[in-house]
């Protein structure tokens, strides 16, 4: 190999190290601002400081007692550890709301704020962890009441963030640009949703209602399975036409919701079959509250992210290239909610409750959460598919 050949294979060698090093990570994350990197650590952060609550109700009874935090049963210390965790992730994210929201253009310092200072946020994350556990039981034990609205205004956001994404799929399918290319697909997605749905319906039946005498869980189901016909029917309606896709994957959400509910409830209970068998292998039930916990951190992701769930009845201006690339101050929100309701699934919605090790979202009241949930789903993808016709039915009222 002569030496010119050397020279350009070394330059070349170079040349792809500068672009590997440039497109990499770890680059993106110290030279300058990176929206799309930072909501990345911040999950990261909210992951971490899961965990870090599922630790301290677990495993942490011994230090709390030592810092007599409350009086009564490790159960007590071990819910109150998760309520101070999840008031210090509260107060950061809340901290970050304030400092973002509004946040609009790519050149105003809120966006360094967001973006960069990860040595200082950090910081300041660490020690607002830490303080809650010096603060008296009295207002730990307030924060819990209000942890249930926080929760419930998560529940809620989260619920606009599915319809709002399952009507943006329906819309995109049903649109001229791609009508001809997603006919058949949206075809074959629905009628498999659909089924789905059912099927889901049946296997609740033999799971979670084996004996007539388990007649909450029959209703519950059953109730369901009304629900998704009722969703069809005003669906396919000759004034409404909106269609199969978007009502069968309303359907497979609110089954999912319902057997949600089921799993939810108490161990001890005889028509609980699937939670009776969890509890028989160890490795299952380690591996579901695994899962659980990576699902609650990326449905708070991704419903942070997704900033325009709420405005769909507002009229937008086009982004331009120099706007931030989603809201800051409703992801922050959204996380802020989040660590609300995280503490509220492992705690069962319920401070006074006894909840053993490896086990989420546990109880009664974790149970009628979810069924309410999935019936308000219901009522509002219902009403957005009414509303329409009654505005229009307003003016021409107002028209004569």
């Amino acid at each position: 190999m002569t030496h010119n050949e050397m020279d350009i294979e070394g330059a070349s060698t170079r040349e792809r190290y500068n672009n590997f090093m440039e497109e990499s990570c770890c680059t993106q994350f110290c030279t300058g601002p990176n929206p799309s990197m930072a909501r990345y650590v911040y999950g990261l952060m909210f992951l971490v400081t899961s965990l870090l609550a599922w630790t301290v109700r677990d495993y942490g009874h011994t230090a709390l007692a030592e810092l007599q935090l409350c009086e009564g049963t490790r159960y007590c210390l071990g819910a109150e550890g998760v309520l101070r965790i999840s008031f210090g992730c509260f107060i950061f994210f809340f901290i970050m709301f304030l400092s973002t929201a509004g946040t609009k253009k790519l050149e105003d310092p809120r966006n360094s704020w967001h973006s960069e200072w990860w040595a200082a946020k950090i910081v300041l994350w660490i020690v607002l962890l830490v303080v809650p556990f010096f603060v008296p039981s009295a207002f730990i034990q307030l924060y819990g009441k209000v942890a249930h609205f926080g929760a419930g205004v998560f529940l809620l956001i989260q619920l606009m963030s599915v319809i709002s994404f399952i009507t943006w799929l329906n819309d995109c399918c049903r649109s001229e640009k791609y009508a001809d290319r997603c006919r058949i697909n949206s075809l074959i997605l629905s009628v498999s949703a659909y089924l789905g749905s059912l099927l889901g319906i049946v296997m609740m039946y033999i799971w979670y209602a084996p004996k007539p005498t388990c007649r909450l869980n029959i209703f519950f189901i059953t109730l369901t399975l009304l629900l998704l016909h009722i969703m069809t029917l005003v669906s396919v309606h000759s004034k409404v036409k909106g269609g199969l896709l978007a009502t069968g994957l309303m359907g497979m959400y609110i089954v999912f919701l319902c057997w949600s509910a089921l799993r939810s409830e108490p161990v001890t209970e005889i028509c609980n079959k699937k939670a009776q068998a969890a509890t028989n292998a160890d490795w299952l039930t380690i591996l579901s509250f695994v899962i659980a916990v990576l699902v609650i951190v990326m449905a708070t992701f991704a419903t942070g992210v997704d900033s325009n769930c709420l405005q769909q009845l507002k009229k937008t201006e086009p982004e331009s290239e120099d706007s931030v690339p989603y809201g800051y101050g409703f992801f922050h929100f959204v996380f802020s909610v989040g660590s609300m309701y995280f503490a509220m699934l492992f705690i069962g919605w319920n401070s006074h409750k006894t909840m053993k090790k490896w086990t989420i979202d546990v109880g009664w009241a974790s149970a009628w959460v979810r069924i309410v949930n999935e019936w308000l789903a219901t009522l509002v993808y219902i009403w957005m598919l009414v509303v329409p016709l009654i505005w229009k039915s307003r003016r021409r009222a107002e028209s004569t």
